[in-house]
């Protein structure tokens, strides 16, 4: 059972991992409401990141996950995904 959500430290966290991108965590979450390519990140970039995440919950995202466009719009499907699925 998903009993956390996914948090701006872990986005920041992923987005190094899978991207390469160094991102502040509290500047992501200020930032929030920013287009990911504001910080560096492309389509690929976060297509690894909904890769990764499913590897890590073992459950499939929406298929327009990575169409999101900013970090609060991504994590609000996420976690309601994960914890729907939960």
């Amino acid at each position: 059972m998903i009993t956390t959500e996914v948090t701006f430290d872990e986005l920041s966290a992923l987005m190094k991992q899978a991207a390469g991108i160094t991102v502040d965590p509290r500047e992501l979450k200020e930032a929030a409401e920013s287009p990911f390519d504001s910080f560096g990140l492309d389509s690929l970039g976060l297509l690894g990141i909904v890769g990764e995440l499913e590897n890590r919950y073992g459950q499939s995202l929406p298929p327009d996950s990575e169409r999101c466009r900013t970090p609060r719009e991504f994590l609000n499907l996420i976690n309601s995904t994960l914890t729907a699925g939960a």
